[in-house]
C-alpha cells in the first residue's frame, strides 16, 4: 500500500504542475496577443498615439521583469514583445499609475503629451495648487479626465486646502470675514463633475464651509455623452457615502449615482450657474464673480473640463442651425444624411452610433491619414463598419464650407459637395487659457514630460 503521505504529496504536485501548465499557457496567448497588437501597430504605420497621460520606458534602465504589464489593470496599454515591455496603446492608458509603482527600478515615469501631439495644462505643485498660491485644479481641467482619477484629485486637493486652512488657523491668519465684512466661504468649488463632487463630500465630511458651483448640471461633461453610452470607471471610494464598485456602465447609471450621492449625504450644488471671473484680492482671499451674485472665499478650486468651449472648424457656415457640437439622442436623426468631424473616440462612437440608425447616411472626416488615438475596440469597429459600408471615411479631409444643403469638403481625392442634413463636430475642447490667464494661472504645452502633480 503506498503511503498516504506520498499520496498527499503527490496530489499538491500535480495540482502545482496543473497550475503552472495553466499559467504558461496564458502568458503565452497574452505574449501572442502582444507580437499580433505590435505587428498591427507597424502596419498601421506606429502605435496609437497618446491622447493624454501614458507610460514611458527607459529601456537603459529596464530589466525587462515584466511586472508593469501584469500590473496594469487596463488592457493591452504595455506588453511583452521580444522578451521587453513595450507601449502597445498609449490611448487606452487611463493613469492608475500601477505600473510606474511595481517597477522595481523605476523605469517608468508616466507623462503627458509626445512630439506630435503637445498638451496645454496649467502647471501644478504636488498638492495641486496652481502658480497662484490658494487656487486649485483637480480632474480634466488638470489633465485627468476619467472618472476614477478626477475623484481622486478632488480629494487631495480639497484634503490640501482642508491642511493649509487649518495651519493658517492655527497661526491666526484666517479672518472669518472679508475686508468688507461680508462672510467669507472656506472654498469655492467650481465645477460638480467626478472631481468636484468628490471634493466637496470631503469638504463637507471635514466641516468645512464651501460652494458648489456649475454651469449646467451635477455630474460634468458625462451629462452631454449620448444615450447608453458606455463609461469606463475603476472603483473609488467617496468621502460620506463609501466605496463604489462601477467598472463598466452606462451613463444612465453613473448619472443615477451622482444623484444618489448627492441626495444621500445632503451635498448642496447650485446648478445653472456659470462663474464669469476669479480674482484675487490682496489679502489672500478671492472674488468669485458668478451668474445670481459674488461669492467670497478664501480657497478655490477649479474642477472644470476642458470641453466647455468646443473648437470649431472656422469655416464659412458653421453658425447654422444643423451644425452641433455634442449627440445625446442619435436615433433623432434617423433618416438623415450626418456628416462627423473628428478622428478620435468621441467622433467615431458617434458616426458608429449614427450609423447604426436605420436609413442614416453617415460621412466621417478625418484631418489625418490613419486614425491612431482611438481605443483598439473602437478601431477595430470602425474598420468593420467601413468594409461593410454601413459608413463612409474621407481621410486627411477638411471642411471648406457648410451651407443648408451640403458641405463642401478638399481631401487627398480632391474636392466635393456632400449633400447634408446634419454636421457634428468633435475635434476637441479648447481650454480655457485666456480665463485662466486673467486668475494669472500659468499654462505650459507639454510634449512628453511628466505631469505636474505626479499620478493620482
Amino acid at each position: 500500500m503506498l503511503d498516504p503521505m506520498y499520496l498527499a504529496a503527490a496530489a499538491v504536485g500535480i495540482a502545482v504542475a496543473a497550475a503552472l501548465a495553466i499559467q504558461l499557457r496564458g502568458e503565452r496567448r497574452r505574449a501572442a496577443r502582444h507580437a499580433r497588437i505590435d505587428e498591427q501597430n507597424r502596419e498601421r504605420g506606429g502605435a496609437p498615439e497618446p491622447a493624454s497621460l501614458h507610460p514611458r520606458i527607459d529601456e537603459h534602465q529596464c530589466i525587462c521583469t515584466g511586472a508593469c504589464v501584469t500590473a496594469c489593470p487596463e488592457k493591452d496599454v504595455l506588453g511583452m514583445v521580444d522578451g521587453r515591455p513595450r507601449l502597445l496603446n498609449a490611448a487606452a492608458c487611463v493613469g492608475h499609475g500601477e505600473c510606474l509603482r511595481a517597477c522595481p527600478v523605476d523605469a517608468v515615469t508616466l507623462v503627458i503629451g509626445s512630439e506630435k501631439r503637445g498638451v496645454d495644462l496649467p502647471m501644478l505643485s504636488a498638492d495641486f495648487q496652481t502658480s497662484v498660491p490658494g487656487v486649485y485644479i483637480a480632474g480634466e481641467l488638470g489633465g485627468m479626465g476619467l472618472i476614477h482619477n478626477a475623484v481622486n484629485q478632488g480629494v487631495q486637493a480639497m484634503r490640501a486646502i482642508a491642511a493649509s486652512l487649518a495651519e493658517e488657523r492655527a497661526r491666526g491668519a484666517a479672518p472669518s470675514r472679508d475686508a468688507g465684512g461680508g462672510p467669507l466661504l472656506d472654498a469655492v468649488i467650481v465645477g460638480a463633475g467626478p472631481a468636484g463632487l468628490a471634493a466637496a463630500l470631503l469638504a463637507r465630511e471635514r466641516g468645512l464651509e464651501v460652494a458648489v458651483l456649475d454651469q449646467e448640471a451635477a455630474g460634468g461633461t458625462v451629462r452631454t455623452f449620448p444615450r447608453q453610452k458606455i463609461v469606463m470607471t475603476h472603483p473609488v471610494s467617496l468621502p460620506l457615502y463609501g466605496p463604489v464598485k462601477l467598472r463598466r456602465t452606462t451613463k444612465e447609471a453613473l448619472l443615477e449615482l451622482w444623484d444618489e450621492v448627492i441626495g444621500k449625504t445632503g451635498l448642496v450644488v447650485e446648478t445653472g450657474v456659470k462663474v464669469e471671473a476669479v480674482r484675487p484680492q490682496p489679502d489672500g482671499s478671492f472674488v468669485v464673480e458668478a451668474a445670481g451674485g459674488v461669492r467670497r472665499a478664501r480657497r478655490v478650486l477649479l474642477a472644470i473640463g476642458r470641453r466647455g468651449t468646443p473648437r470649431k472648424l472656422g469655416v464659412p457656415g458653421e453658425a447654422l442651425a444643423k451644425v452641433t457640437y455634442r449627440l445625446i439622442e442619435p436615433e433623432q436623426y434617423r433618416g438623415q444624411r450626418c456628416l462627423v468631424f473628428g478622428g478620435g473616440d468621441a467622433a467615431v462612437e458617434s458616426a458608429l452610433m449614427l450609423a447604426r440608425e436605420p436609413g442614416t447616411a453617415v460621412t466621417l472626416v478625418h484631418r489625418g491619414e490613419r486614425f491612431d488615438r482611438l481605443k483598439p475596440d473602437n478601431l477595430a469597429a470602425l474598420e468593420e463598419a467601413e468594409a461593410a459600408r454601413r459608413l463612409r471615411v474621407v481621410r486627411a479631409g477638411r471642411a471648406v464650407e457648410i451651407t443648408e444643403g451640403d458641405v463642401a469638403l478638399e481631401s487627398g481625392g480632391g474636392s466635393e459637395r456632400v449633400g447634408n442634413d446634419f454636421v457634428f463636430v468633435f475635434i476637441g475642447g479648447e481650454l480655457p487659457t485666456a480665463w485662466l490667464a486673467k486668475i494669472g494661472i500659468e499654462v505650459r504645452t507639454l510634449r512628453g514630460e511628466a505631469m505636474p502633480g505626479g499620478p493620482a
